[in-house]
């Protein structure tokens, strides 16, 4: 049996995945509230504010993969932006990131083949109006992403996926009309939002 650490599994994609793995394997899910995680076999909770480093607990079992799903969605015009929007974003998606992966790595490296999925946004390549903050924290992941897939390599596999926006309870104030629904759905080729894993 495999262990599989997933940071903010307890909601949207994070919940979906830690589903999808504990079926066969242990997962340990790190995040602030414990919800959502009842009936379910193979998994330890540990509750962390990952933002700050030193609340990371210890974990003594080689770790076969790291999910890092905490994500903001702050989308407000330029000027209604203040440095702590884009400090905080950084903090959430970045160094959050930063932090869980440098605590873990000698879990990582002493499991057989292990890897990490971060998540960045479709809008670092595509240019989005209003999503400066976002953007901003999420590109630095995506550059995080290339240059960890070059240092860690061949025994920690480094990888980031960027999805459009995805019916999750993060993304709930987006979506929660009938006419925001389908302004979002008409923006895809596909004519429908993402849904996390079922």
């Amino acid at each position: 049996m495999k262990t599989y650490l997933v940071v903010g599994g307890t909601s949207g994609i994070g919940l979906e995945m830690t589903k999808m793995l504990c079926r066969d394997d242990s997962v340990i899910v790190i995040s602030r509230q414990n919800k959502n995680l009842d009936g379910l076999q193979n998994v330890h909770f540990l509750s962390a504010d990952v933002t700050n480093a030193s609340e990371l607990p210890e974990i003594s079992k080689s770790i076969h993969g790291i999910a890092y799903c905490p994500g903001t969605i702050n989308l407000k015009p330029l000027r209604g932006l203040k440095p702590e929007d884009f400090r905080n974003d950084f903090e959430i998606n970045l160094l959050g990131a930063v932090n869980v992966i440098g605590k873990y790595l000698n879990n990582l490296k002493s499991a057989d083949a292990s890897s990490v999925v971060l998540f960045s946004t479709v809008a670092v390549q595509t240019g989005m109006p209003y999503h400066a903050s976002i953007a901003s924290a999420k590109g630095a992941v995506e550059g995080l992403t290339r240059s960890l897939a070059a240092e860690l390599a061949p025994g920690v596999r480094v990888n980031c996926i960027a999805p459009s926006i995805t019916n999750t309870p993060l993304a709930e104030r987006l979506l929660n009309s009938e006419t925001k629904l389908k302004s979002s759905e008409e923006r895809h080729p596909l004519k429908r939002l993402a849904m996390p894993m079922k």
